[in-house]
C-alpha cells in the first residue's frame, strides 16, 4: 500500500488500520438499559441513519433503529462486558465483533474521487461530510464507510476476508493519480 501512495496536488494514500475493537449492539432506544449504556459510554447513541456520536474513548455508529457499532480504544472483551453490565435486563445484544472487519483508511485530496470511482453514493461534501458513516459498498465489496475529516480521510470497514481485495481495489482506482490531470 506504501508504494501505491500518490503525492502532491492530487494526492492519496491507503493505510490498514487493524485490530480496531469494534462491539455490535442491539438494544431498543426506548428500554431502561439505553440510559445505562449512554452513560457507560459517555456518549448518546445516535438516532439516525449516518449519523456518528463520539467521547472520549469510544466513537458509536448508527446501524438501524435498534442497531450501533461501538469502536474502541479500549479491549473488546472489556467494552462488551462493560456493556453488557450496563444493558442489565433490557432486551438485547452485545457481541464483540473486532475480528469480523478491518479497517482501510483512504486520504488524501483525491481520496473522494478514487472513492467515487466505486462508490454509489453522492460524497459531495454537501451531501456526505466529517462525522458521516453509511452502509454502502465500494466496487462489489460491501462496507461500512465513515468520513474522519475535511483531508477528506474515510475508513472502509469491511469484512477481513474481502479486505485484501478491496485495497488492490483501491491501489488500481489511485493510479490514474499519479498522472498530470487533464485540462
Amino acid at each position: 500500500m506504501r508504494t501505491a501512495a500518490v503525492t502532491g496536488v492530487r494526492g492519496v494514500t491507503l493505510t490498514e488500520r487493524p485490530f480496531v475493537t469494534m462491539v455490535n449492539l442491539r438494544v431498543d432506544p426506548a428500554s431502561e438499559g439505553t440510559g445505562r449504556i449512554e452513560k457507560t459510554l459517555g456518549a448518546p447513541l445516535p438516532r439516525q441513519c449516518g449519523r456518528t456520536t463520539a467521547s472520549a474513548s469510544h466513537t458509536l455508529f448508527w446501524l438501524g433503529p435498534d442497531e450501533w457499532l461501538v469502536l474502541s480504544r479500549a479491549d473488546g472483551a472489556t467494552v462488551a462486558a462493560e456493556l453488557r453490565e450496563a444493558l442489565g435486563q433490557a432486551q438485547g445484544s452485545v457481541v464483540d465483533v473486532s475480528a469480523h472487519r478491518t479497517t482501510l483508511e483512504l486520504s488524501g485530496p483525491a481520496a473522494r474521487q478514487v472513492l467515487e470511482k466505486g462508490c454509489p453514493l453522492d460524497l459531495h461534501p454537501r451531501a456526505f461530510g466529517p462525522g458521516r458513516e453509511v452502509s454502502t459498498t465500494v466496487g462489489p465489496v460491501p462496507v461500512l464507510l465513515w468520513q474522519i475529516d475535511d483531508t477528506p480521510t474515510y475508513r472502509l470497514f469491511t469484512r477481513s476476508s474481502f479486505a485484501d481485495y478491496l485495497a488492490r481495489w483501491l491501489m488500481d482506482a489511485m493510479s490514474e493519480y499519479r498522472c498530470p490531470e487533464v485540462p
